[in-house]
């Protein structure tokens, strides 16, 4: 893969999102948040994005400019409709209002509907954890459906993921993971490559599980969380999702919205109202240490923390290049060129 440096692709990809008609300050955390995602490792939900985000803006389905609308507000509770305004911009400022309201009160909330797509989930978690807070990211998209109830054939809800970081004396937990076994993009990306999972990750129109990509544009489910041997408790999950987004937020499917986005729940939880940092770390330290002196199994490599990867490929990234998945570099050329700017050039190897 191509490596450039990540202060390179920001900047681009902030310009691009200024040409599109975005304000400045959405447009420089819209960049960050994608290149973020990149960083991390989860190259389908980084700027991958951003020509689908470009195009939203152009259609008028992704909105450039504005405010949120709160709709309800207490101390430690608020509930936004976004107007399909970014949402990178959208969850990074409700993560920031609600670790302000946490530091004074142990938790706040925000809860978000209308929300235009989020990107990467635990692209938000560095910028939160670091500063001591745990923090919790739910997100569903009610204007689409790619999962079907356990036992069923007709999607009715989507991959749902939840991210979730705290801190740690030896680095931060980092969890994001959807509650179907693959994504719409992972999916789509297979199938535009020509390969099949290594698993079954996906149900016939029929029902039956499968590996072909193929199969989710024929009308085809995915598989959720579990698979096949326990797929109803990640379905289970899945509800959990909808329940904390579009419930929480009171709008979603029922009211059959169209276009691309999100409803959000962003949580965050200061330890030290609860009790105390020194004592969360502890516990924390513990709970990591365990995990990596544990006795691997034959021929395996030790285990690790959620997160951990990605954590020490961020870092690697920030020094060395983001490596970019092959499909990006062109499609991010072609979208300098129509709008007039140069592509940065890649590092040298």
């Amino acid at each position: 893969m191509t490596r450039y440096a990540a202060a390179d692709l920001t900047q681009l990809a902030a310009a691009l999102c200024r040409a599109g008609g975005m304000e400045t300050e959405k447009a420089a955390v819209v960049a960050e948040v994608l290149v973020e995602g990149d960083l991390m490792g989860h190259d389908t939900h980084g700027l991958a994005l951003l020509p689908p985000y470009l195009d939203g803006l152009a259609s008028g389905d992704m909105q450039g400019r504005g405010e949120p609308t709160v709709l309800s507000g207490t101390p430690v509770v608020e509930t936004w409709d976004g107007g399909k305004l970014p949402g990178p911009w959208l969850v990074r400022r409700a993560g920031d209002l609600a670790a302000e309201r946490a530091g004074q009160f142990g938790l706040a909330a925000v809860a978000i509907r209308r929300a235009h797509h989020i990107a990467c989930l635990a692209a938000y978690l560095p910028r939160l954890v670091g500063r001591g807070f745990v923090a919790q990211i739910w997100s569903s998209d009610p204007a689409t459906a790619s999962v079907a109830p356990w036992g069923g054939t007709r999607r009715i809800i989507t991959p749902n993921p939840l991210a979730a970081g705290w801190p740690g004396p030896g680095g931060p937990v980092m969890i994001d993971i959807s509650m179907s076994i693959t994504t719409n993009g992972m999916t789509a990306r297979r199938r535009a490559e020509g390969t099949r999972f290594p698993f079954d990750a996906l149900l016939t129109p029929e029902g039956q599980p499968t590996d072909d990509p193929e199969a989710f544009f024929q009308g085809g489910t995915l598989l959720p969380l579990g698979g096949m041997a326990a797929g109803h408790k990640g379905f289970g999950l899945g509800l959990l999702v909808e329940a904390l987004t579009s419930g929480l937020a009171g709008a979603g499917r029922a009211e059959a919205p169209g276009g691309w986005g999100a409803n959000v729940l962003v949580l965050v939880i200061d330890p030290a109202r609860f009790g105390g940092a020194e004592g969360f770390l502890r516990e924390s330290g513990w709970i990591a240490e365990a995990v990596r002196t544990n006795p691997p199994v034959t021929g395996g490599a030790p285990p690790r923390l959620p997160g951990e990867r990605a954590w020490q490929r961020r870092a690697a990234a920030l020094a060395e290049g983001v490596a970019l998945h092959p499909s990006i570099p062109p499609a991010l050329a072609a979208r300098a060129a129509a709008a007039g700017l140069p592509m940065p050039a890649p590092i040298a190897a």
